[in-house]
């Protein structure tokens, strides 16, 4: 467990969101120009939008510094005000915020849970001791994948803070509902003024690793649409084309198809063709312009369509027509 706080300590701030309905298009576009800011100012390391999901109601933004001074310096700033009072219209009610120093990114992203304490200073020993009992109760159950407690920041948040993560949702409530978890917390009785958040990262093992195999955040919901874009459709194509001499009906054809497509893209478009392609727009350099990189970003991708455009024109209207 992290239970200090350093100053060169790396800094995490998670913002829920909650967005009137029909307008998260319009949110999510808005949420990528705060990040973009963001990722001008000194210290920023990256950021990641999350969408809604079953497990997470709220649109959740995670921003990553180097150090909680620039972090504090990026959440206090004018910059970040003046976007937010443009960007009122799309919330339904306040954002909640949770802030982490230092610790280590976890090591299977998959559902994450944050939880703040309010906790009155002179109770901070058997704060700590509860926690310790909470995490050997948690460490019991299937799919934990650890525990980390941060404490309070000075000026920029007043709450303990308290991440546990799972290696997927089922196990995640195996926990949650779990009488165990119900004795700990009633043994926890003065600390149950708390929030509690579910972070579900969706495609998340498609896009676990950089290129020195280091496991590394997601990219963002819409560079990952696009990614899976500029897999999916050679991968559809060739297989489609590899199937078309069995002359499936069309209900066992697609059923078939998308069988293999999940297997191919899961285990050979994505880490071996796309992840590599795009690898510095998905997990750009932080030194490095926004604008350019999603320039550049965009280009390899118009390009790669282009290139599989017309191959498959040429494949299947010059060398082979289809039936």
């Amino acid at each position: 467990m992290n239970a200090t706080q350093h100053e060169d300590a790396t800094a995490t701030a998670i913002i829920g969101q909650k967005v009137l309905p029909g307008l998260d298009r319009e949110y999510e576009a808005w949420q990528e120009e705060v990040n973009a800011a963001a990722a001008g100012y000194p210290g920023a390391l990256g950021s990641e939008i999350s969408p809604p999901t079953p497990l997470q109601p709220d649109w959740v933004t995670v921003y990553r510094f180097d150090s909680i001074a620039h972090l504090q310096s990026w959440i206090n700033s004018a910059t970040r005000q003046r976007l937010l009072d443009a960007g009122s219209r799309f919330f339904d009610g306040p954002a909640t915020q949770q802030v982490v120093s230092g610790g280590t990114k976890p090591e299977d992203p998959l559902v994450t849970v944050v939880v703040t304490h309010h906790v009155h200073p002179d109770a901070t020993e058997d704060f700590l001791a509860w926690q310790r009992h909470m995490r050997d109760a948690e460490s019991k159950f299937e799919g934990f994948r650890g525990t980390e407690v941060f404490r309070p920041i000075e000026g920029l948040q007043e709450e303990w803070t308290t991440l546990y993560r799972f290696d997927n949702a089922e196990h995640l409530d195996a926990w949650l509902t779990s009488t165990k978890r119900q004795e700990v917390l009633s043994e926890g009785r003065k600390f149950s003024d708390f929030r509690m958040r579910t972070i579900d990262n969706s495609f998340g093992s498609w896009f676990a690793f950089d290129e020195n195999g280091r496991q590394a955040p997601p990219p963002s919901v819409t560079k990952t649409a696009i990614a899976v874009w500029v897999g999916l459709y050679p991968t559809v194509v060739l297989l489609a084309l590899a199937t078309s001499p069995m002359k499936l009906p069309i209900w066992s054809g697609l059923l078939l198809g998308n069988l293999l497509s999940s297997l191919v893209m899961s285990f050979f478009t994505m880490p071996f063709y796309v992840n590599p392609l795009l690898k510095r727009w998905l997990r750009p350099d932080p030194d490095q312009s926004a604008r350019k990189t999603n320039l550049i970003g965009l280009g390899i991708v118009a390009a790669a369509i282009l290139f599989w455009v017309l191959v498959f024109y040429l494949v299947t209207r010059v060398i082979w027509t289809l039936p």
